[in-house]
């Protein structure tokens, strides 16, 4: 069942690019449009062991299928929840003799609810699974030897009593997982740990721009006004993350969703002198920007070789190095500064060394504050880690005001109920006394403190990912 106000929506021919979704009435900030489950969903393969087949949290503990003995789940609530959608895959995948990948067993889940339910639409669904888009006529040559592979899989994965289907449907789910797929995270919003498959989502086209997020909340997704929306307005998501120039956008979207963006920010170029800004006095040369900014590409494909191999302190002196250099060349919104301003400030915390950390950390904060729409998750998150990261430096005041920052932003993008607003406004009052305590006897605040971060620091940071943050739309590599 599809939960949510499906009558504050309508699908219509949005010009220049197939259908889309409109509001029929006016929203404001924070609002949520729709909220919607899965039609199917699946954990990644990499992690089927530590996050729950059903809600999709991490636990530390979970009850395995006695069964088939792939399928876990936080407890008998949950694997009662799940056995109608487990039901099948469990004796598939004893009759098979392995588990298949995500995209097969995403595919196979499809199938197999098409089969109970027939094809029409489902209950609370504006479009049926038959009529999202597949895209597999734009698929290059690559992708459609892998789309043959996975075909062949599914057939000797599906078994003979099953209803058959086409060749043609088979590779049109593929091509639906393949272009609608969205990214599930864990229940703090930070780790990618699935794919599913939203009906009325895929209906959402992508702007730059949008006036919408998205947000994975307690097994299902919410679409959320970031700012008012008038009754009649088109409702947009942003499929990848803003942060870059127009050209290199349009070129991903064309790779990945196969359209060419029209949205006013790719057409003006809006920001994009910004994203690639250069320091006025005095202006560096054509030819010394043209430099840096080979310089700053050949240095991040370093960074990322040595933080796969967990050479943290290796990272940290390559973008000391390379930020020294772009300093009297880069203004600060230059996303090659930028990036590295993010990726040293999260590798200095997690090496604890928080007093550097903090410095890099409000630079690359003001920096995002000039490019994000005000209402951005990822703005959110970045600005929650920079305030976290002044508050272990001892930086009580700046730490305080980002954390409130902060929580403004996501209890509009993620709302009050998320795991994540609620850890923060935690943060919010335990700063607001703090910084109480500061005002009124310095000294006596910075020996409480000590004895209170040596009993129970607020947060340790998490080793640096080389994953990036959970993309919006979950996209096969």
């Amino acid at each position: 069942m599809t939960i949510g106000r499906m009558e504050n929506v309508e699908v219509f021919t949005a010009e220049g690019k197939g259908r889309g979704l409109k509001a029929t009435k006016e929203f404001w900030a924070a609002d949520v449009i729709f909220a919607e489950r899965a039609y199917s969903a699946v954990v990644f393969d990499s992690l089927v062991n530590f996050v729950c087949h059903t809600c999709f949290k991490r636990q530390e503990k979970l009850h395995r299928c006695g069964q088939c003995k792939f399928a876990h789940y936080c407890d008998r609530t949950c694997q009662k929840d799940a056995w109608l959608n487990h039901k099948n895959e469990c004796s598939a995948i004893r009759r098979y003799g392995k588990v298949p990948n995500e995209n097969i067993r995403l595919a196979a889940r499809i199938m197999w609810r098409v089969e109970r339910e027939g094809t029409g639409l489902t209950e609370g669904c504006l479009v049926s699974v038959d009529d999202l888009q597949n895209h597999v006529e734009h698929f290059g040559e690559e992708e459609q030897k892998e789309l043959r592979v996975d075909v062949d899989t599914f057939l000797q994965y599906w078994p003979p009593q099953s209803q058959q289907f086409s060749m043609q449907y088979i590779s049109h789910i593929f091509g639906v997982i393949n272009c609608n797929g969205f990214t599930l995270s864990d229940q703090r919003g930070l780790q990618a740990v699935g794919v599913g498959i939203f009906p009325n989502l895929g209906l959402v086209n992508h702007d730059c721009w949008p006036n919408c997020t998205v947000i994975f909340n307690n097994g299902k997704i919410e679409l959320r006004a970031l700012g008012k929306i008038s009754e009649g307005e088109e409702l947009t998501v942003s499929y990848i993350d803003f942060l870059n120039v127009s050209e290199e956008r349009k070129k991903q979207l064309k790779k990945q969703y196969y359209f060419d963006c029209t949205c006013e920010h790719c057409q003006k170029k809006l920001k994009d002198d910004l994203f690639l800004g250069v320091k006025d006095n005095p202006k560096a040369s054509q030819e010394v920007v043209k430099e840096m900014i080979q310089f700053s590409k050949d240095t991040l494909e370093k960074i990322d070789k040595a933080r796969s191999e967990g050479l943290y302190h290796e990272v940290v002196k390559l973008c000391r190095e390379c930020l020294q250099k772009q300093e009297p060349v880069f203004a600060d919104t230059n996303i090659y500064m930028l990036r590295l301003l993010s990726i040293v400030s999260e590798v200095l915390s997690y090496l604890q060394a928080f007093e550097e950390a903090s410095d890099y950390a409000r630079r690359m904060v003001d920096g995002y504050m000039k490019l994000y729409h005000p209402n951005n998750a990822q703005l959110g998150m970045a600005v929650m880690r920079a305030g976290l990261t002044n508050w272990h430096a001892g930086n009580i005041e700046v730490g305080h005001g980002m954390i409130c920052k902060a929580y403004a932003i996501l209890l509009v993008t993620h709302g009050p109920s998320h795991p994540i607003t609620k850890d923060l406004e935690a943060m919010r009052v335990q700063t607001e006394m703090e910084l109480r305590m500061f005002r009124q006897n310095e000294f006596m605040y910075y020996k409480m403190r000590e004895a209170a971060l040596n009993n129970q620091p607020m947060q340790v940071m998490a080793e640096p990912s080389n994953e990036p943050a959970p993309a919006l739309f979950h996209k096969k590599q």
